[in-house]
């Protein structure tokens, strides 16, 4: 069985105006994960994501790298119980 989780993880450096939600998106669909993706006021950029907890892994590996105009500084990960909150994944603003 799935093991599921939920993870809040938050992306700085150079992450917006590059395209960067639009890639959490293609990589988060992709994987069959759900939640939402935001910029925040401090520069950052907020993903809220629910589903297998290797795949949200595997999507923090793509996060970590980000489009080919970003440039990642940090990614802080926090995980969560699932809650089963969301139907598909979007972007927020």
């Amino acid at each position: 069985m799935e093991n599921l989780k939920r993870a809040k993880i938050i992306v700085n450096g150079l992450v917006q105006g590059v395209g960067f939600r639009y890639f959490v998106i293609r990589h988060a669909q992709k994987l069959g994960l759900k939640g939402y993706t935001k910029n925040l006021f401090s520069g950052e950029v907020l993903t809220e994501v629910e589903g297998d907890e290797g795949l949200i892994h595997e999507l923090i590996k793509e996060l970590k790298v980000g489009p080919s105009h970003a440039h990642v500084k940090n990614c802080v990960v926090e995980w969560n119980e699932y809650q089963n909150e969301f139907n598909s994944f979007d972007v927020r603003y």
